[in-house]
């Protein structure tokens, strides 16, 4: 693995890496000094709290050096080449990126959408800009319209969690008062279609699809209820309107994710990236039930990282 961008950078496939995360949760220790004398960088453009604290104990596992750099919305950095910079921007991607190589040997960034514009957004500029700039390998802890340390880790918990070959897995869009972006649902669906060992169906409201690049072939349902029959994993996430984009829906209220809908699965596990507003995505009983996987969801985000990292650092390795 040269970098960690998308499923597409996944050497193999995604079942080995699934298996090889796997044992290292067994053993987690067991490849202890693969990142002696190395460093990884983190940069935070965006708040973080599973990403970053799974990622720097999966750093640490394997003795690595590491670097937090926190920036929210106060680094004016400029992405685009020919720029004259005589406003906001205090700094080029160029530099950034050069200077942080010389000083790291694998590079990781967090971003998000604005929600603005879908053409910028989903361009990925941020971490594209990053990549084509930097010197060392780069991860992606989430950008404006993907997050595959989190998909990773949900495949993870699917595959500990399942009780048969090819369980039925629903992405069900539920509301949420503020806009939020496609990236969890997106790569969700990327990596699902990627992995190939799950029925894969989609519900949303009408006028919420997602990317039909994303989509692909993935059945969906405008019939929250009729997606639910039989299922053995639901899979709550909001997204504003990637049609209308960065819109909320907001007669979405009946979409949220109850008991009674629950009823319908075939006993199914509940999951969620985390954070989740509570009876307002779901109910505190689904939540709060031992069906619910959010915790070992946020648990796996660990191994899901050191996977990864242990992948990126064995190609390092052999240079």
């Amino acid at each position: 693995m040269q970098q960690f961008l998308g499923v597409d950078d996944v050497s193999g496939s995604v079942s080995d890496l699934i298996e090889k995360c796997l044992a290292i949760k067994a053993d987690p220790k067991a490849s202890r000094y693969a990142g002696e004398n190395k460093t990884l960088t983190c940069l935070y453009l965006n708040s973080s709290l599973r990403t970053r604290l799974s990622t720097e104990k999966a750093a640490r596992n394997l003795e690595m050096n590491i670097a937090n750099l926190d920036f929210g919305s106060g680094w004016n950095i400029e992405l685009l080449d020919g720029s004259i910079m005589d406003l906001e921007t205090v700094e080029h991607v160029k530099e950034a990126a050069g200077v942080i190589s010389q000083y790291t040997d694998l590079l990781a960034i967090r971003t998000a959408a604005d929600l603005d514009d879908r053409e910028t957004d989903y361009q990925d500029r941020v971490i594209n800009s990053f990549v084509r700039h930097a010197k060392v390998p780069v991860i992606n802890l989430e950008s404006a319209i993907r997050h595959p340390l989190q998909s990773l880790a949900d495949c993870i918990t699917i595959q500990e969690q399942s009780s048969r070959p090819r369980p039925k897995v629903v992405l069900s869009w539920a509301p949420c008062p503020i806009p939020l972006s496609q990236a969890v649902p997106n790569s969700f669906v990327e990596w699902m279609r990627a992995w190939g060992e799950v029925e894969l169906v989609i519900t949303n409201p009408p006028g919420m699809d997602l990317d039909p690049d994303f989509i692909g072939d993935t059945p969906v349902f405008h019939d929250q209820a009729k997606a639910f029959a039989g299922a053995d994993f639901i899979y709550a996430k909001n997204w504003s309107s990637y049609q209308d984009y960065g819109k909320v829906y907001t007669q979405g209220q009946n979409w949220r994710i109850t008991q009674e809908l629950m009823n319908r699965t075939n006993n199914g596990k509940f999951m969620h990236c985390l954070p989740v507003r509570r009876n307002v995505v779901v109910d505190d009983p689904v939540l709060d039930c031992d069906q619910s996987l959010v915790m070992e969801q946020a648990a796996n985000r660990t191994w899901a990282a050191q996977g990864v990292l242990l992948e990126i650092l064995g190609e390092l390795r052999k240079e």
